[in-house]
Protein backbone atom coordinates (compact mmCIF):
# COMPACT_ATOMS: atom_id res chain seq x y z
CA UNK A 1 0.00 0.00 0.00
CA UNK A 2 1.19 3.71 -0.80
CA UNK A 3 2.11 5.31 2.88
CA UNK A 4 3.04 9.43 2.02
CA UNK A 5 5.60 9.71 4.03
CA UNK A 6 6.35 6.44 5.16
CA UNK A 7 9.17 5.51 2.36
CA UNK A 8 12.71 4.55 3.57
CA UNK A 9 15.93 6.11 2.76
CA UNK A 10 17.12 5.12 -0.58
CA UNK A 11 20.32 3.73 -1.14
CA UNK A 12 21.06 4.93 -4.63
CA UNK A 13 23.14 2.82 -7.21
CA UNK A 14 25.28 5.64 -8.44
CA UNK A 15 28.37 6.53 -6.70
CA UNK A 16 30.85 9.69 -6.89
CA UNK A 17 33.81 8.75 -8.88
CA UNK A 18 36.79 8.79 -7.34
CA UNK A 19 37.48 11.67 -9.35
CA UNK A 20 34.71 13.73 -8.57
CA UNK A 21 34.86 16.15 -6.17
CA UNK A 22 31.99 16.19 -4.24
CA UNK A 23 32.53 20.21 -3.80
CA UNK A 24 32.47 20.66 -7.58
CA UNK A 25 29.46 18.17 -8.05
CA UNK A 26 27.47 20.56 -5.51
CA UNK A 27 28.24 23.82 -7.49
CA UNK A 28 27.51 22.41 -10.76
CA UNK A 29 24.26 21.34 -9.18
CA UNK A 30 23.44 24.84 -7.83
CA UNK A 31 24.60 26.05 -10.99
CA UNK A 32 22.16 23.70 -12.66
CA UNK A 33 18.72 24.66 -10.47
CA UNK A 34 20.09 28.32 -11.35
CA UNK A 35 19.57 27.71 -14.97
CA UNK A 36 16.67 25.86 -15.01
CA UNK A 37 14.81 28.95 -12.94
CA UNK A 38 15.64 31.61 -15.37
CA UNK A 39 15.18 29.67 -18.37
CA UNK A 40 11.45 28.53 -17.11
CA UNK A 41 10.67 32.22 -16.07
CA UNK A 42 11.30 32.93 -19.93
CA UNK A 43 9.11 30.15 -20.78
CA UNK A 44 6.52 31.33 -18.68
CA UNK A 45 6.55 34.70 -20.96
CA UNK A 46 5.65 32.53 -24.08
CA UNK A 47 2.80 29.99 -22.36
CA UNK A 48 -0.54 30.40 -23.27
CA UNK A 49 0.61 32.36 -26.11
CA UNK A 50 2.37 30.44 -28.28
CA UNK A 51 -0.03 30.40 -32.10
CA UNK A 52 2.92 29.59 -34.75
CA UNK A 53 5.33 26.60 -33.94
CA UNK A 54 7.53 24.52 -36.60
CA UNK A 55 7.82 21.39 -37.55
CA UNK A 56 11.36 19.24 -37.30
CA UNK A 57 12.41 16.65 -39.32
CA UNK A 58 10.42 14.06 -36.94
CA UNK A 59 7.58 16.24 -36.85
CA UNK A 60 7.77 16.97 -33.21
CA UNK A 61 7.18 20.71 -32.66
CA UNK A 62 9.66 23.56 -32.35
CA UNK A 63 8.99 27.12 -30.87
CA UNK A 64 10.68 30.16 -30.44
CA UNK A 65 10.26 29.74 -26.48
CA UNK A 66 12.62 26.54 -26.88
CA UNK A 67 14.71 28.05 -29.07
CA UNK A 68 15.17 31.22 -26.50
CA UNK A 69 15.54 28.85 -23.63
CA UNK A 70 18.07 27.09 -25.01
CA UNK A 71 19.79 30.34 -26.11
CA UNK A 72 19.82 31.71 -22.74
CA UNK A 73 21.05 28.15 -20.73
CA UNK A 74 24.02 27.69 -23.36
CA UNK A 75 25.13 31.33 -23.26
CA UNK A 76 25.17 31.15 -19.71
CA UNK A 77 27.08 27.93 -19.46
CA UNK A 78 29.61 29.01 -21.74
CA UNK A 79 30.65 32.25 -19.83
CA UNK A 80 31.15 30.23 -16.65
CA UNK A 81 32.23 27.01 -17.82
CA UNK A 82 34.02 27.80 -21.37
CA UNK A 83 35.18 24.45 -21.67
CA UNK A 84 32.37 22.05 -21.10
CA UNK A 85 30.67 20.71 -23.45
CA UNK A 86 26.88 21.28 -24.31
CA UNK A 87 24.31 18.89 -25.82
CA UNK A 88 21.19 20.65 -26.51
CA UNK A 89 17.98 19.82 -28.49
CA UNK A 90 17.84 22.62 -30.18
CA UNK A 91 21.65 23.36 -30.96
CA UNK A 92 23.37 19.80 -31.46
CA UNK A 93 26.75 19.27 -29.61
CA UNK A 94 29.13 22.14 -28.56
CA UNK A 95 32.66 21.52 -27.52
CA UNK A 96 32.87 17.55 -28.09
CA UNK A 97 34.67 15.38 -25.99
CA UNK A 98 34.84 17.71 -23.07
CA UNK A 99 35.25 16.52 -19.43
CA UNK A 100 31.53 17.56 -18.15
CA UNK A 101 29.22 17.62 -20.38
CA UNK A 102 25.71 19.28 -20.08
CA UNK A 103 22.33 17.82 -21.70
CA UNK A 104 19.30 20.33 -22.30
CA UNK A 105 16.09 19.98 -23.53
CA UNK A 106 14.89 23.83 -23.39
CA UNK A 107 11.22 22.84 -23.08
CA UNK A 108 10.36 18.95 -22.60
CA UNK A 109 6.80 18.52 -23.67
CA UNK A 110 6.37 21.27 -26.50
CA UNK A 111 3.03 20.27 -27.40
CA UNK A 112 1.30 20.37 -24.08
CA UNK A 113 3.36 23.69 -23.99
CA UNK A 114 1.80 25.13 -27.21
CA UNK A 115 -2.00 24.18 -25.92
CA UNK A 116 -1.65 25.61 -22.64
CA UNK A 117 -1.17 22.39 -21.00
CA UNK A 118 1.29 22.83 -17.58
CA UNK A 119 3.26 19.46 -17.81
CA UNK A 120 6.11 20.90 -19.40
CA UNK A 121 9.83 21.23 -18.18
CA UNK A 122 13.27 21.94 -18.21
CA UNK A 123 15.57 19.79 -18.04
CA UNK A 124 19.52 19.77 -17.59
CA UNK A 125 21.47 16.96 -16.53
CA UNK A 126 25.31 16.68 -16.04
CA UNK A 127 27.44 14.21 -17.13
CA UNK A 128 31.35 14.09 -15.62
CA UNK A 129 33.55 11.76 -17.14
CA UNK A 130 30.48 9.88 -18.89
CA UNK A 131 28.87 9.57 -15.75
CA UNK A 132 25.38 11.15 -14.98
CA UNK A 133 26.15 13.07 -12.29
CA UNK A 134 23.73 15.91 -11.65
CA UNK A 135 20.05 16.40 -12.86
CA UNK A 136 17.22 19.24 -12.25
CA UNK A 137 13.73 18.86 -13.66
CA UNK A 138 11.72 22.65 -13.36
CA UNK A 139 7.97 22.56 -14.05
CA UNK A 140 7.10 26.69 -14.26
CA UNK A 141 4.28 26.32 -15.02
CA UNK A 142 3.73 24.35 -11.89
CA UNK A 143 6.20 26.08 -9.24
CA UNK A 144 7.98 22.63 -9.35
CA UNK A 145 11.46 21.16 -9.05
CA UNK A 146 13.12 18.45 -8.79
CA UNK A 147 17.02 18.34 -8.22
CA UNK A 148 19.46 15.60 -7.87
CA UNK A 149 23.01 14.69 -7.74
CA UNK A 150 24.93 11.91 -6.87
CA UNK A 151 25.19 10.89 -3.41
CA UNK A 152 23.71 14.28 -2.22
CA UNK A 153 19.68 12.23 -2.97
CA UNK A 154 16.80 13.64 -4.48
CA UNK A 155 15.03 17.23 -3.28
CA UNK A 156 11.65 18.45 -4.52
CA UNK A 157 11.22 22.58 -4.17
CA UNK A 158 14.08 22.54 -1.30
CA UNK A 159 12.73 18.78 0.15
CA UNK A 160 14.07 15.66 0.41
CA UNK A 161 12.22 12.99 -1.99
CA UNK A 162 11.54 9.37 -2.37
CA UNK A 163 10.32 7.33 -4.79
CA UNK A 164 7.24 4.91 -3.39
CA UNK A 165 7.20 2.16 -1.15
CA UNK A 166 4.41 -0.04 -3.03
CA UNK A 167 5.50 -3.23 -3.89
CA UNK A 168 2.70 -4.69 -5.71
CA UNK A 169 1.47 -3.86 -9.34
CA UNK A 170 -1.97 -4.39 -8.19
CA UNK A 171 -1.71 -1.19 -5.89
CA UNK A 172 0.62 0.14 -9.04
CA UNK A 173 -0.25 3.48 -10.65
CA UNK A 174 1.43 3.72 -14.26
CA UNK A 175 2.36 5.78 -16.81
CA UNK A 176 3.10 6.65 -20.44
CA UNK A 177 3.28 9.59 -22.78
CA UNK A 178 1.35 8.47 -25.72
CA UNK A 179 -0.96 5.36 -25.69
CA UNK A 180 -1.13 5.43 -29.86
CA UNK A 181 2.59 5.90 -29.54
CA UNK A 182 3.28 2.24 -27.38
CA UNK A 183 0.86 0.44 -28.99
CA UNK A 184 2.08 1.00 -32.58
CA UNK A 185 4.97 -0.84 -31.29
CA UNK A 186 6.47 -4.10 -29.91
CA UNK A 187 5.91 -3.11 -26.38
CA UNK A 188 2.51 -2.55 -27.25
CA UNK A 189 1.69 -5.66 -25.97
CA UNK A 190 3.50 -5.87 -23.23
CA UNK A 191 1.74 -2.38 -22.19
CA UNK A 192 -1.31 -3.57 -22.20
CA UNK A 193 -0.57 -6.68 -19.81
CA UNK A 194 1.28 -4.14 -17.22
CA UNK A 195 -2.43 -2.08 -17.75
CA UNK A 196 -4.10 -5.06 -16.53
CA UNK A 197 -2.41 -5.64 -13.95
CA UNK A 198 -1.88 -2.38 -12.34
CA UNK A 199 -4.17 -0.60 -10.48
CA UNK A 200 -4.78 1.90 -13.10
CA UNK A 201 -2.66 3.82 -15.66
CA UNK A 202 -2.74 6.89 -17.02
CA UNK A 203 -0.83 9.64 -19.33
CA UNK A 204 0.63 12.10 -17.10
CA UNK A 205 3.47 11.41 -19.48
CA UNK A 206 7.00 13.36 -21.05
CA UNK A 207 8.97 14.81 -18.13
CA UNK A 208 6.45 15.06 -15.42
CA UNK A 209 6.00 11.54 -15.44
CA UNK A 210 9.37 10.73 -14.59
CA UNK A 211 8.95 13.26 -11.90
CA UNK A 212 6.12 11.43 -10.59
CA UNK A 213 8.03 8.36 -9.93
CA UNK A 214 10.73 9.84 -8.05
CA UNK A 215 8.77 12.20 -5.50
CA UNK A 216 6.49 9.19 -5.33
CA UNK A 217 3.38 9.42 -6.74
CA UNK A 218 2.85 6.89 -9.28
CA UNK A 219 5.18 3.56 -9.56
CA UNK A 220 6.12 3.75 -13.24
CA UNK A 221 6.86 6.04 -16.32
CA UNK A 222 7.50 4.04 -19.60
CA UNK A 223 8.89 5.92 -22.65
CA UNK A 224 9.64 3.78 -25.64
CA UNK A 225 11.45 6.19 -27.44
CA UNK A 226 13.32 9.26 -25.67
CA UNK A 227 16.47 11.16 -27.01
CA UNK A 228 19.26 11.84 -24.62
CA UNK A 229 18.51 15.13 -23.83
CA UNK A 230 14.69 13.87 -22.93
CA UNK A 231 15.83 11.45 -20.44
CA UNK A 232 19.47 13.40 -19.31
CA UNK A 233 18.71 14.22 -15.65
CA UNK A 234 16.64 11.69 -14.72
CA UNK A 235 19.07 9.03 -14.38
CA UNK A 236 20.74 10.68 -11.15
CA UNK A 237 16.93 11.70 -10.30
CA UNK A 238 15.75 8.63 -9.84
CA UNK A 239 18.24 6.53 -8.64
CA UNK A 240 18.90 9.31 -5.97
CA UNK A 241 15.30 9.23 -4.94
CA UNK A 242 15.45 5.35 -4.32
CA UNK A 243 14.24 4.26 -7.81
CA UNK A 244 16.15 2.97 -11.01
CA UNK A 245 15.84 4.54 -14.20
CA UNK A 246 17.15 1.98 -17.37
CA UNK A 247 16.25 1.77 -20.69
CA UNK A 248 13.35 -1.10 -21.70
CA UNK A 249 17.13 -3.37 -22.19
CA UNK A 250 17.75 -2.70 -18.13
CA UNK A 251 20.90 -0.50 -18.88
CA UNK A 252 21.30 2.43 -16.71
CA UNK A 253 22.08 4.62 -19.44
CA UNK A 254 20.32 7.99 -20.48
CA UNK A 255 21.97 7.60 -24.11
CA UNK A 256 19.70 4.07 -25.22
CA UNK A 257 16.89 5.66 -27.01
CA UNK A 258 14.36 4.43 -24.16
CA UNK A 259 13.77 5.35 -20.63
CA UNK A 260 11.70 3.61 -18.05
CA UNK A 261 11.42 5.17 -14.13
CA UNK A 262 10.47 3.39 -11.43
CA UNK A 263 10.24 2.90 -7.50
CA UNK A 264 12.84 -0.11 -8.05
CA UNK A 265 11.01 -2.78 -6.05
CA UNK A 266 8.86 -3.27 -9.15
CA UNK A 267 11.64 -2.63 -11.97
CA UNK A 268 12.09 -6.07 -12.96
CA UNK A 269 8.46 -7.00 -13.15
CA UNK A 270 7.64 -3.76 -15.08
CA UNK A 271 10.10 -5.02 -17.80
CA UNK A 272 9.09 -8.17 -17.98
CA UNK A 273 5.66 -7.06 -18.52
CA UNK A 274 6.74 -4.88 -21.13
CA UNK A 275 9.31 -6.38 -23.19
CA UNK A 276 8.21 -10.57 -22.27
Amino acid sequence: MWHPGKHSTPQPSIRVNDRLDRTEIRELLDFAIELAHEAGALTLGYFGSIVHYDAKADGSPVTVADRKSEELIRRKIEKRFPNDSILGEEFGESNEGARIRWILDPIDATRSFTRGVPLFGVLIGIEVEGESAVGVAHFPALKETVAASVDHGCMWNGNPCWVSSVSSLSEAVVCTTDVERILARPEGIGWRRLQQRAAFSRTWGDCYGHALVATGRIEAQVDPVMAPWDAGPFLTIVTEAGGRFTTLEGQSTVHGGSGISSNGILHEEVLRELVG
